[in-house]
């Protein structure tokens, strides 16, 4: 079975897309489309801009879905019989499949920017990158400190990333090596994203889901909060308000993918990244950019 990967944040690069909007008519349309929706030049930064622009949270998180999303219009190929995304990416994936509408989506992926880094304004926070334990090791060390932090992203075996206070963050690092990891790597993030520091951003976005029609998409969307596949429109929804203040758990997404009969993986939007986690769980299912 084919299936097709959508980056999230940190996939962005200056650049991006420009290539889409001067060779394809139907690229050039959906950006200038979403120029209009947003209410401001995202292309002007997406092409040219700089890397301190594509940092804010409100430019990062509409742009990589730019990319995605039109990207995937522009695949001759694209047949998708199972789709998934990583955290931000969930919501490319879901346009891609049909279950949201390209308006609908992007006006969702800016909305949950907007909320996301109004959370991280209230309080100061971060994430850090924990290589080389187990996913119980990192889960119970977490459990025992006081402060907020929590599991993450579950990005592939051996690589787990954490999320909570700034303080949080500090004490985990320390017990984490302490244990036995190889790196803990404090990550340059506006905030502690996937945690319950975002509750405010959740509660937001959720009105805006609930008030947004889903439709049943074309294939299944194995979705983060616990990595098993939907096709049920309010179903989807419900995990998509949850995904905010849980944990991406892509590694057994790709477990679950893999069981279920995937053959072929193809990345779809900026970078590389999740082609290299997936060689991390089976390096003999082939992977492709698109």
């Amino acid at each position: 079975m084919k299936a097709y990967v959508f980056p999230g944040q940190g996939a962005q690069f200056v650049g991006m897309g420009k290539d889409l909007y001067e060779n394809f008519p139907v690229a050039k349309d959906m950006f200038e489309k979403a120029n209009e929706i947003l209410g401001f030049r995202i292309t002007d930064l997406m092409f040219d801009g700089t890397e301190e622009d594509l940092k804010q949270t409100k430019v990062t998180q509409p742009a990589i879905f730019l990319h995605s999303v039109i990207l995937a219009k522009t695949l001759e190929y694209f047949k998708p019989e199972m789709v998934a995304g990583h955290s931000l990416g969930e919501f490319s994936a879901l346009v891609a499949n049909g279950a949201l509408s390209f308006e609908d989506g992007l006006q969702l992926v800016y909305k949950r920017a907007l909320a996301m880094q109004k959370a991280c304004e209230v309080e100061q926070s971060t994430m850090a990158a924990i290589i080389g334990l187990e996913d119980k090791v990192v889960e119970d060390i977490c459990a025992e400190i006081e402060e907020v932090v929590v599991p993450a992203n579950y990005n592939c075996p051996g690589q787990l990333v954490i999320s909570g206070s700034m303080k949080g963050i500090e004490v985990a690092c320390e017990k984490l090596t302490e244990a036995g990891a190889k790196r803990a790597l404090p990550l340059k993030v506006g905030g502690a994203f996937h945690s319950p520091l975002m509750e405010p951003a959740r509660v937001e976005l959720a009105e805006a889901i609930n008030s947004t029609n889903f439709n049943t998409p074309i294939c299944p969307v194995y979705q983060n909060v616990d990595a098993k596949p939907y096709t049920n429109a309010a179903q989807i929804k419900e995990n998509l308000i949850k995904q905010l203040t849980s944990p991406v758990k892509w590694t057994y997404i790709m477990q679950n993918m893999i069981a279920d009969g995937m053959t072929s993986y193809t990345e779809v939007g900026p970078g590389t990244v999740l082609q290299g986690l997936l060689k991390k769980v089976d390096r003999q299912i082939p992977t492709q950019s698109a």
